[in-house]
């Protein structure tokens, strides 16, 4: 039989959210039995019934909001379905997915519920049917809202086979996995006690105990104790789990399911029965009773049923053995949650077998003699149980009121290889590199929520390393609208940028309507320096790639290595020679780790020598071919005269000109050489001419500096380098990316990137002031990215006065820089909207995951509140359209005529929203959560409300619900015509 991973769980018991708060109940032998809140039912009114049980302490709280269910919708919704929504979305998480992935995928959802007590709470009344009222109380629909708000397609059904529910549901959903129903699967169940009925049939038939507590197994059971739970796992083929590299807590070999038939009494357990179960789901298992290490039973703490079970479990497992089957029932903790109790046990089970330790059995001292549990070769814990190395067995038992039997067989997972072992390192060894710690939420309340949430649960690590928990947060914690992104090295600069996030210190919450749009400016000569970007070839597995390629491409014409020189320190860096190659090497392999991470860039432009690594990533050039020419060029460019320079100026083009024509011989050789902006110029000419400018400018109060450039660049000294160029073959294509040419300070259009262009643009001025003018008008970027060793062009398009409102971004800032620029970057384009290629920012060993916080949801809206008796209604009664004739106004961003009002009136009424929330720009579909049913509702209460428009199509109708002002001007025009 295929095994089946369990890769995901989420759940909530009373006293415990959560698996970690769940196991640490379960470790302490915690007993989260209290009494009956008064939320719930008045046990006064209920004598002979127990007045505690497990109850959980916020099972009216609900997150309406985040999945977009209107008010009225929630209101009517049955308790059950809530809890099951927020546990998915947890639950999904902890498999190491973003929900939202998972849209459109056939995953299958299997849900255990028992009964239908909301319906008959709610819908008892004949005037109080509504279809809000009925998809909330239908018991299918437990699991549909889950496919539904989700949007999965696989199987969707809820199962009711009384207490085995959930273990059945896990079951089917195994089956549906196996048979290729679908690739993943939530299973589980949930139990809510939403009155005292169930305790009262309990009572009546003797089963209940008086303290409301089972007591497993011990010597003081008297009947069952009812509790709340909710529970799911995700389930996944384990082949599947294992090529994914998803956390596996346990494996799941194999289940049966069955039916006591007809036996002593329709609600009677068969012990045969139960024996014949658990014997199948060892053999589509295949282990042997002695394989198993120990037992969740069923374990009611009835003495019937713990009598019968015993007997059923020790004539399976009463086998010669090396030591006695441990058996344990959670029930103790929690009381009997019935639609809940199979996945209860499974959870337990599953985490018993990650940690490697079985939790201790409650009553374990009080252990009732009459079951003869050593005597059939079974044992209760009375202090937890180490499970040894390698592969341990465990079986998990559910059986229903009504004779359905299940039982699961789970095991140890499989020890897995992690996502890559560490490579052996060309330079230096990394401590702790730099990763992208990622946030989302569907409002910037959330966000601040759910940084607050996050940063204490970091705060509580060992201190350490990050990059787990970033790339964990990659693969989890994106795809809402609202986001936030930080990098980080250690959980404890992690726990500081959290909290300060939270807090809303220098964290903006972002929400982008749309992917960035980025533009590339590639440096020129002049930013090398020894030893430029070596921290980030150490800490970026992605750039040594791409630099390693690059030095590939270049060692042939070079005759050296340019990784060696460009990471080694070497001042040869600095010579025309060489300089021109290394710029090109890190510019390219800058570039490169951008693209690798997602990054599409919409232009480029190249400054000076810059222009051959933008050519290439525009797609004119193939990375050999440039190589070749920036080889080249810097051969014929280091046989110029020495005896050249460059000076920078704060003058535009313009007034360099004038004073040119001023000073006449003072300027002789001397040539604009760079048009950066309207204040930034370079001169090019001989050095000690333009030391005398430099004087020049400097009395007259002109900012100059000279330039570290070893020859008079982009001058008519470049003469003779030209012709050679020109007779260079060059293989070129036409840009795929816009192409802003430096040479011609426009966009490239037809003119081919061949020798010409080549020779031209050595001896001809950079135009980058013009150039970046046409990028910036075309692309309409949003941020600008420089690739160069160092800011050199970003300062300058700053001061050109185009790229005002732009995010201004470099991956490598200078000697110092290392990983953390790089991240910074990826974590502004998040923000920005960049859904990026995470892989790229992390090397293999590093893609470690590592549990993270669950998502908090709000709590501030309650849509359950009884105060009384079981047969009273349990959400507020629904105004409907004669109740209340008059319209209200709107509290809109216009003032309300009698239309709005009415139209305002109608859709707060039928979403159930509060009159402050639909605004005239309010959008039916995305803010208030209408769908089909709301709209044939609104169409009635519209027409009843303003009968002078007269009747409305469905047809007519549907355009004009964009928002509510649209649709009150829709009905405005019709009443309009009407009364004319």
């Amino acid at each position: 039989m295929d095994e089946i991973a369990v890769v995901g769980i989420d759940c909530a018991f009373p006293g415990a959210t959560g698996t970690e708060a769940y196991w640490t109940l379960l470790m302490s032998g915690g007993d989260v039995i209290g009494p009956v809140p008064g939320q719930r039912w008045d046990p006064a009114d209920f004598p002979g019934t127990p007045d505690s049980g497990g109850f959980l302490a916020d099972a009216d709280a609900f997150d309406a909001d985040f999945f977009s269910v209107v008010p009225r919708d929630a209101a009517a919704m049955d308790p059950h379905h809530r809890l099951l929504l927020h546990c998915a979305w947890r639950a999904l998480e902890n498999s190491g997915r973003a929900p939202g992935e998972l849209a459109g995928s056939d995953t299958g959802v299997f849900v255990g519920v028992m009964g239908g007590e909301w319906g008959r709470l709610t819908v008892g009344g004949h005037g109080r049917m509504t279809p809000q009222h009925g998809a909330g109380s239908s018991a299918g629909m437990a699991a549909n809202r889950i496919s539904y708000h989700f949007d999965f397609t696989g199987p969707s059904l809820a199962v009711d086979t009384a207490c085995s529910s959930s273990l059945v549901a896990v079951h089917l959903a195994a089956g549906a996995l196996r048979a290729g129903e679908c690739d993943t699967a939530l299973a589980g169940g949930v139990n809510v006690q939403l009155s005292p009925a169930l305790g009262e049939v309990y009572a009546q038939m003797g089963l209940a105990a008086r303290d409301g507590r089972c007591k497993p197994f011990g010597a003081s059971a008297d009947g069952i104790g009812r509790g709340d739970g909710v529970g799911l796992v995700v389930l996944r083929r384990l082949g599947d789990a294992i090529a994914d590299g998803q956390r596996i807590y346990a494996v799941l070999r194999g289940s049966a399911v069955n039916q006591d038939g007809r036996s002593n009494g329709i609600t009677a357990p068969n012990r045969w029965s139960q024996q014949r179960v658990i014997d199948a789901a060892y053999r589509r298992a295949g282990v042997a009773p002695a394989d198993v290490r120990f037992l969740e039973a069923h374990g009611t703490g009835t003495a019937l049923g713990d009598a019968i079970e015993c007997a059923a479990l020790g004539t399976v497992h009463g086998v010669e053995r090396a030591e006695p089957c441990a058996i344990g029932s959670v029930k103790g903790n929690l009381g009997h949650t019935e639609g809940a109790a199979g996945i209860a046990s499974l959870i337990k089970t599953a985490l018993a077998l990650h940690h490697g330790i079985v939790p201790a059995s409650r009553y374990a001292d009080q252990e009732n003699p009459q079951l003869r549990l050593a005597a059939r070769g079974l044992r209760l814990l009375k202090s937890p149980l180490r499970l040894p190395p390698g592969e341990s067995v465990a079986g998990v038992s559910s059986f229903g009121m009504g004779g359905t039997n299940a039982h699961a067989v789970l095991a140890t997972a499989p020890r897995t290889r992690g996502p890559g072992r560490r490579p052996a390192r060309a330079r230096g060894e990394r401590t702790a590199g730099f990763g992208v710690f990622t946030l989302s939420a569907d409002t910037p309340e959330a966000l601040a929520r759910n940084l607050a949430a996050q940063a204490e649960a970091v705060a509580r690590r060992p201190r350490g390393r990050a990059t787990g928990l970033c790339w964990s947060s990659n693969l989890v914690k994106t795809g809402l609208p609202y986001r936030f992104a930080v990098a980080a090295r250690d959980s404890a600069g992690l726990t500081d940028e959290l909290r300060a996030a939270a807090a809303g210190e220098g964290h903006e919450p972002h929400r982008p309507w749309r992917a960035p749009v980025v533009a590339l400016l590639f440096t020129g000569q002049g930013a090398e320096f020894p030893g430029m970007t070596a921290g980030l070839y150490r800490d970026s597995h992605t750039y040594r790639q791409h630099l390693d390629e690059a030095d590939k491409a270049i060692a042939p014409h070079l005759g050296l290595s340019v990784r060696e020189l460009v990471l080694g320190g070497d001042e040869r860096v600095l010579e025309p020679r060489y300089a021109h190659p290394a710029s090109f090497a890190v510019g390219w392999a800058l570039a490169a780790t951008l693209g690798s991470l997602g990054v599409r860039p919409a232009g480029v432009l190249g400054h000076s020598a810059g222009e051959y690594a933008a050519a290439v990533h525009a797609g004119a050039l193939e990375l050999d071919e440039a190589a070749r020419l920036v080889v080249r060029r810097a051969e014929l460019m280091a046989r110029l005269p020495d005896t050249g320079g460059m000076l920078a100026v704060g003058l535009g083009a313009e007034e360099i000109g004038r004073r040119r024509d001023e000073a006449g011989d003072a300027w002789r050789d001397v040539t604009l050489a760079v048009v950066n902006g309207p204040h930034d110029t370079v001169l090019s000419g001989p050095r000690d001419t333009l030391r005398g400018l430099a004087e020049r400018f400097a009395a007259q109060g002109v900012r100059t500096r000279l330039l570290a450039a070893a020859r008079a660049f982009h001058s008519p000294d470049v003469a003779p380098v030209a012709a050679e160029l020109r007779t260079e073959p060059v293989a070129c294509n036409r840009p795929v990316v816009p192409y802003a040419s430096t040479r011609y300070g426009r966009l490239l259009g037809e003119e081919p990137l061949d020798a010409a262009y080549w020779a031209g643009q050595a001896e001809r001025p950079v135009l980058f002031d013009d150039a970046l003018g046409a990028l910036v008008a075309t692309a309409a970027p949003t941020h600008l990215i420089e690739v160069g060793p160092r800011p050199q062009l970003l300062p300058l398009a700053g001061r050109t006065g185009r790229v005002a409102g732009l995010d201004l971004l470099h991956p490598a800032h200078g000697p110092d820089a290392a990983g953390r620029e790089l991240a910074e970057l990826v974590a502004a384009l998040y923000r920005g909207g960049l859904d990026p290629v995470w892989e790229a920012l992390y090397a293999p060993e590093e893609r470690v995951s590592e549990p993270l916080r669950p998502y908090e949801f709000a709590t501030g809206h309650r849509f359950w509140d009884r105060q009384a008796g079981p047969g009273e209604p349990a959400a507020a009664p629904v105004t409907r359209p004669d109740d209340d004739p008059g319209a209200a106004g709107s509290e809109g961003d216009e003032p309300p005529d009698e239309v709005l009002a009415a139209v305002t009136a109608a859709v707060a009424e039928v979403g159930g929203h509060a009159r402050e929330k639909v605004v005239r720009g309010a959008r039916f579909y995305e803010d208030l959560g209408f769908d089909s049913v709301m709209i044939m509702q609104l169409k009635d209460r519209v027409e009843h409300r303003l009968p002078q428009a007269g009747e409305v199509s469905v047809q007519e109708l549907l355009p004009a619900l964009r928002s509510v002002g649209s649709l009150a001007d829709f009905l405005s025009g019709l009443v309009m015509a009407n009364t004319r």
